[in-house]
């Protein structure tokens, strides 16, 4: 699905389709492109020529599109792996909110995670991501990479205007400092994955004092960043 916005292709990624709009707004939100949501017009999705375009208000989306498209890695994403330079240097400066998580919190949460993987349970080769209040899970999407379903979990939440102060993010794929980005960018406090980290993903986190457990399955996980904010209230 290639991303065109005011008539300038951004990017192209790898997909399965099932939520391309909020694909579409989620990249652009999470990559600091636009910032504003009311700036777009409109998103129109064309699965013929395999394209969204979005429209803003007489281009001001990407008005400083040269600065901040100019510089990009590559990063170890599977699906969608490119993160603009820009976008990094902003996130320094933030700071989230803190959040207590129970201990029981964790273990429940991989079991309803479970009845929503429906792709993977299918066919594998995805991962999931999912917005969760607690162990409820508010939001969830499967991917071809955990970068798009994060983006279109992002998109979701800024057409709906959920705020992600008081929420959790889970995901089944590796804690880089991408998904630790993205993550923060929607405003989440608390990460937490079945899968192990990378160095960067822990310093960005440690930075941003966000919680970050990791290598859960069953009733066992790892806190390796917020471990004051996990709270033993005696579950499993």
């Amino acid at each position: 699905m290639t991303l065109v916005v005011d008539d300038r292709e951004i990017v192209t990624l790898m997909t399965l389709g099932t939520h391309p709009e909020a694909l579409a707004l989620g990249f652009l939100r999470n990559q600091r492109l636009i910032d504003d949501l009311e700036e777009i017009v409109s998103v129109e999705v064309d699965w013929s020529e395999e394209w969204v375009r979005v429209a803003t208000r007489s281009g001001v989306g990407l008005r400083d599109q040269e600065a901040k498209l100019g510089g990009r890695t590559v990063t170890t994403g599977c699906g969608q792996g490119t993160v603009f330079a820009h976008t990094l240097d902003e996130l320094y400066a933030a700071k989230l909110p803190r959040v207590k998580i129970n201990r029981s919190t964790v273990p429940a949460l991989l079991l309803e995670i479970n009845r929503h993987n429906k792709v993977y349970r299918s066919a594998g080769a995805v991962h999931g991501c999912a917005l969760c209040v607690g162990s409820e899970v508010r939001l969830f999407t499967e991917d071809v990479g955990r970068h798009n379903a994060a983006d279109a979990i992002s998109g979701m939440m800024w057409l709906d205007r959920i705020e992600g102060g008081d929420k959790l993010f889970f995901t089944t794929g590796r804690l880089t400092s991408e998904i630790v980005m993205k993550t923060a960018i929607m405003g989440i406090p608390a990460l937490i994955s079945r899968s192990g980290i990378t160095q960067m993903g822990l310093e960005l986190a440690q930075h941003l004092g966000m919680v970050m457990i990791a290598r859960a399955r069953g009733t066992s996980f790892l806190v390796y960043c917020g471990a004051e904010n996990v709270v033993d209230d005696g579950g499993a």
